[in-house]
């Protein structure tokens, strides 16, 4: 069969990110099941038009609100689909509507509150309005879903038809749990984009919090992005400078030697679809402090595999791990259920049902 994905970005995109890493096992899987898969994104500067990679075809043309004419171009020429993924990133690709094909949705979380982190009034309604009005247009359109969460809020707009499956992960659990004694300095680490909605401003707050009350903590930021200078602005303004580095970008392997060393990984994100370094950093024996945000409750589970505070704030994550230098057997309990939970994560286990699913969608099943 033929599949085609419909995403802004690809993986070598310089703006990719978790959606595209977990798109491209979806799409790695289709292929070593003997179907072709194919990926139309926007194009970039410096990037091939079409390339071939791990036996997916990438097909790129047009940016920013002209890539669905193109794609809409493209297609015309091509032969026939058997199933047309449109993954949503704010805006779809209106696949439904032209694909003349089976189609599902794809979208890894209902962005609500994000619009207001990147937009001003009222681009930020806009844009809200917009997200509520294209989700009551799909609804007839079957959806697939990392968490439970955008479910939710994906019905609280008027879909009635989710499927949900939890994204794996590439990182490899540890073969057995090595010992990590809860014990100043408490070794925190933040991996994300550097961008409005991820609030790494709130993690340098955590580590302000937990000096004024006499803890040493260090923390350790991994990723980049529009934010870097502003953080490294606030980290000097707070004198900060002692206990808040800046990784930068990293390799993979690099990014989980900075997991594995941390007590914990710090998450502060608006919403996420599911918060995949989450997973990542728990199959390295690190649990997460997170907050109580859609797709962050998912991946964490309160009181077992990790923290998740009662409200979003640095001093509720101060607080937290203030009290859990107290308890190191329930850091130890944390620690051992995340990694547990991490292995039943691991893509063999995910991909067979999300790919049985989609192939069922391809020959228009339920």
């Amino acid at each position: 069969m033929r599949f085609l994905m419909l995403n802004w970005r690809d993986p070598k995109n310089p703006k990719a990110g978790g959606a595209e890493k977990v798109t491209l096992a979806y799409w790695s899987a289709l292929v070593q099941r003997g179907h072709e898969a194919v990926w139309f994104a926007n194009d970039f500067p410096g990037a091939k038009r079409e390339e071939v990679n791990q036996g997916i075809t990438f097909v790129r043309g047009g940016g920013s609100g002209a890539s669905i004419v193109e794609a809409i171009r493209w297609y015309r020429r091509q032969p026939c689909f058997d199933l047309v993924v449109d993954q949503h990133h704010g805006i779809p690709w209106f696949a439904p509507w032209w694909c003349r094909t089976h189609c599902v949705a794809y979208i890894h979380e209902v962005l609500g509150p994000i619009w207001n982190a990147f937009y001003r009034w009222p681009l930020n309604s806009l844009g809200r309005w917009q997200e509520r009005w294209t989700h009551s247009l799909y609804r007839g359109v079957p959806f697939w879903t990392p968490s439970e969460s955008t479910r939710k809020a994906l019905h609280a707009h008027g879909v009635p038809s989710v499927s949900v499956f939890p994204n794996g992960v590439d990182t490899q659990p540890l073969a057995t749990l090595e010992a990590k004694p809860l014990a100043p300095p408490l070794r925190l680490v933040t991996v994300s984009r550097l961008a409005p909605n991820k609030r790494v401003n709130h993690a340098l707050r955590v580590v302000q919090r937990l000096a004024d009350a006499g803890l040493d903590a260090r923390l350790r930021i991994v990723g980049t992005g529009d934010m870097e200078a502003e953080l490294r602005r606030r980290v000097a303004e707070w004198k900060l400078d002692a206990r808040v580095s800046f990784a930068g970008p990293l390799s993979e392997a690099e990014k989980e030697r900075e997991m594995r060393a941390a007590h914990f990984l710090v998450h502060t994100s608006l919403r996420e679809g599911w918060g995949l370094n989450v997973i990542e950093a728990n199959a390295l024996g690190t649990p997460a402090v997170v907050y109580p945000v859609d797709g962050l409750v998912d991946s964490t589970i309160p009181g077992e595999t990790g923290i998740v505070v009662a409200e979003e704030s640095p001093e509720a994550i101060a607080e937290a791990l203030r009290q859990m230098l107290r308890s190191p057997d329930r850091y130890e309990h944390f620690r051992r259920q995340a990694w547990e939970r991490a292995k039943s994560l691991q893509w063999e286990r995910v991909l067979p049902p999300a790919c049985d699913w989609l192939e069922r969608q391809a020959r228009g099943g339920p």
